[in-house]
């Protein structure tokens, strides 16, 4: 096993200002004996204007700490951070302006309401702010995810890769700070799902965008910059520059340490 591409995290980044940070982080369901930790005391920072992957096992907490980050579920105790904001300490109304102006998702299931168009699909969360479209960032998006020649499809008349490109331009239309993905190409095919991640990749590297991404896929996790490694709720370490190789071994190097602490239990 090649451990040189599995680096603790006083190594980690490239040095530029996190968009989104965790100090001390942590999420516990239950009270005394019954009490599961599905995140325990995480401190992490996420780069602006980098694509970041969060993997690790089954029940690892990686999802637990996409919610929390994004202000989708309260912490036990600790601090999440968009910018400089404190999300842990903001009331519903302000978590709801949060996501509303900073902050865009595209989860597994593309969730695009089926009655309106590609481009109706992408303008809504701008039109329910009640905020004017910006008409070249939205041809810039168009252009960038290849959609020029979908806009007036409903989402019945599109193929599953088209419908999560909608859904990528969709989270991008407000210029959030921070785009949260949650298995973004969970339900598409392979072909489709290296086309979504693509995008992806170029929405941070051409429009500037930071993306934080939720897989259990190592092959879409080297499409990231970085790969933070999760394990039973605790940050393990992170892989910079990632191969679906290196991903794997990160992976296996989990699963070793799993097994011992399973035989020295």
């Amino acid at each position: 096993m090649d451990t040189t591409v599995y680096q603790p995290l006083d190594n980690q980044g490239t040095g530029a200002a996190p968009a989104v940070r965790a100090r001390a982080l942590t999420k516990t369901y239950g009270t005394g004996e019954a009490a599961v930790h599905a995140l325990e005391s995480v401190d992490v920072d996420f780069e602006q204007g980098h694509f970041t992957a969060i993997m690790g096992p089954s029940g690892s907490g990686k999802s637990t700490l996409m919610h929390l980050l994004a202000g989708l579920d309260s912490a036990t105790s600790g601090q999440a951070f968009i910018g400089g904001t404190e999300v842990t300490r903001l009331s519903d109304n302000d978590l709801t302006r949060l996501r509303r102006d900073r902050v865009g998702f595209v989860f597994q299931s593309f969730n695009l309401l089926p009655m309106f168009s590609a481009a109706q699909n992408i303008t809504l969360p701008v039109e329910l702010a009640g905020n004017k479209v910006d008409d070249a960032w939205f041809d810039t998006l168009v252009q960038t995810l290849g959609l020029g020649a979908r806009l007036s499809h409903r989402p019945s008349e599109l193929s599953g890769g088209q419908q999560q490109r909608v859904a990528i331009a969709r989270a991008l239309i407000a210029k959030p700070e921070v785009v949260f993905a949650d298995e973004p190409t969970g339900n598409l095919d392979s072909r489709s799902g290296a086309e979504v991640l693509s995008f992806l990749r170029r929405s941070v590297r051409e429009l500037g965008r930071t993306i934080i991404m939720v897989t259990h896929d190592p092959a879409a996790a080297a499409y990231a910059d970085r790969v933070v490694l999760i394990a039973d709720g605790a940050i393990a370490g992170d892989i910079l520059d990632p191969t679906p190789e290196s991903v794997l071994a990160g992976l296996d190097a989990l699963r070793t340490i799993d097994d011992v602490a399973a035989v020295g239990s």
